[in-house]
């Protein structure tokens, strides 16, 4: 029992009940650009691919070192990546294809992303490496436990991918006041990626034995 409640401690934490509040927050904001794009006939589609494209400016500007072009590329990139959902469900045309094609694009993003960093040199690879693979492990964990654990839904945990993102930006507007700020944020990024990891992992294993 002991174990049980710890467990349960480690899973129920000020962070497990901030990834639906934010996103329901994100899609009623986003609401009206939805209807203006589908008054546009811009598919989701489309607008998952112009998250993509806008990561990749993202990554050439932190390796020219301009980290405000950076960070306007972030913010383009969060803006397409929760507007496909919006405007997905505004026109009521949710599909399983988009679903796949939107988590594959988020992938790409933060590898631009991160590696954008990298090569600029704010952070050495070990950290861009570690925050990259608790990014994606995070996403793997969640898509294991919906697909073959069969499980409606495991978006917990201490942060979502727009946390992180979130994380990145404001490491690289402190990093015009501090040397390392974008190192740390990148740091705590890695940290609270794998953290989610395991609140995945056991979360998991509480609903499915």
């Amino acid at each position: 029992m002991l174990i049980r409640r710890r467990i349960d401690r480690l899973i129920n934490i000020r962070g497990y009940k901030m990834l639906g509040k934010y996103r329901n927050y994100y899609q009623k904001i986003l609401l009206p650009f939805g209807k203006v794009f589908s008054s546009l006939s811009i598919s989701p589609n489309t607008l998952t691919i112009l998250s993509l494209m806008a990561s990749a400016g993202a990554m050439v500007g932190y390796m020219e070192n301009k980290l405000l072009l950076g960070v306007f590329f972030i913010l383009v990139t969060g803006f397409f990546d929760m507007a496909d959902g919006t405007t997905a469900r505004y026109t009521k045309n949710e599909s399983r294809f988009g679903s796949v094609l939107d988590h594959v694009v988020d992938r790409y993003a933060e590898f631009f992303i991160i590696t954008g960093i990298v090569l600029g040199g704010y952070v050495s690879w070990v950290w861009g490496f570690a925050a990259l693979f608790g990014m994606i492990m995070a996403s793997f964990t969640r898509a294991k436990a919906e697909s073959v654990g069969g499980m409606a839904s495991c978006t917990v945990g201490i942060a979502e991918r727009q946390e992180k993102l979130i994380l990145v930006i404001i490491g690289s507007l402190a990093q015009f006041y501090y040397d390392n700020a974008l190192l740390y944020a990148v740091v705590i990024i890695a940290v609270v990626s794998h953290i989610t990891v395991i609140q995945r992992l056991l979360y998991a294993k509480r609903k499915l034995e």
